[in-house]
């Protein structure tokens, strides 16, 4: 039953990451909690591989996402590259300032960040182009800061480099591919820095490598390629606007139950 749960998670993270950008981490963090949880885990260290295993499948959940979003020509490749070498750099930095964060504490800046997440989606908030993209430096800062905030939440940074792009004056649509791009190095330097950070940890269960649990990972990873083309496509498509506040709505309901 745990196994199914991973495989449907995979499908519901895939589709979130092509069709919002968003990597799925905020679907797959607070499931994985509450499954490791179920699991009997040790709690010290549950949060701390919930965040890693999910950066590790949004390895696999932003290849497709991102192919489907070149295909459109979407991607501004050209901010991708200067926005990744930020984006390393704070990624590890993310991981070892999570490390060294008490679980519990842990659960609950993830909380407060879905809430906020919840509420942009839930009222469309949108910032308005008012400036133009940045160089070279000013997109590796923006970088560093949005992959040291992914690393510590476990996404791949799409709920912050869409708003970030929007409002340097880039398209909703380019914004949403760049991001999914920009997915993949935030969660390769996060998703290693954890397995580093935790290898040989005694506390951790069975088929563990560092803070990745890889029947998680395996489970995830079989749906999530599929279903984030599938999202990608629907994001060229379809007005998602129910489907923003469907989410915002159980963002709002995980928020909350990390904080009370």
């Amino acid at each position: 039953m745990i196994f199914l749960l991973y495989i449907l998670l995979g499908a519901a993270a895939g589709l979130l990451a092509g069709l919002f950008g968003v990597g799925g981490g905020m679907v797959i963090v607070p499931v994985l909690i509450f499954a490791f949880t179920a699991q009997g885990f040790d709690v010290s260290v549950l949060t701390h591989m919930a965040v890693g295993t999910s950066l590790a499948t949004i390895l696999f959940t932003s290849v497709n996402a991102v192919r489907e979003h070149h295909s459109r020509g979407a991607v501004r490749w050209g901010l991708f590259v200067w926005l990744t070498v930020g984006i390393v750099l704070g990624s590890a930095l993310g991981a070892l300032t999570a490390d060294s964060i008490d679980g519990l504490v842990l659960q609950r800046i993830i909380g407060v960040f879905a809430l906020c997440v919840a509420l942009q989606l839930a009222l469309d908030l949108k910032p308005k182009a008012s400036r133009e993209v940045p160089g070279k430096a000013g997109l590796g800062a923006a970088g560093g800061l949005i992959g040291w905030a992914s690393a510590i939440i476990g996404i791949g940074g799409g709920s912050l480099t869409v708003p970030f792009l929007t409002w340097r004056g880039v398209s909703v649509q380019q914004a949403v591919a760049t991001s999914s791009a920009c997915g993949w190095p935030i969660a390769a330097a996060g998703a290693l820095s954890y397995l580093w950070l935790g290898w040989g940890d005694a506390r951790l269960p069975h088929w563990s490598l560092g803070y990745v649990y890889l029947p998680a990972l395996l489970g995830i990873a079989l749906t999530s390629v599929f279903f984030a083309r599938t999202g990608a496509r629907l994001a060229h498509r379809l007005s998602p606007r129910v489907l923003k506040r469907s989410f915002a709505l159980l963002l709002f309901i995980v928020g909350l139950n990390f904080l009370l």
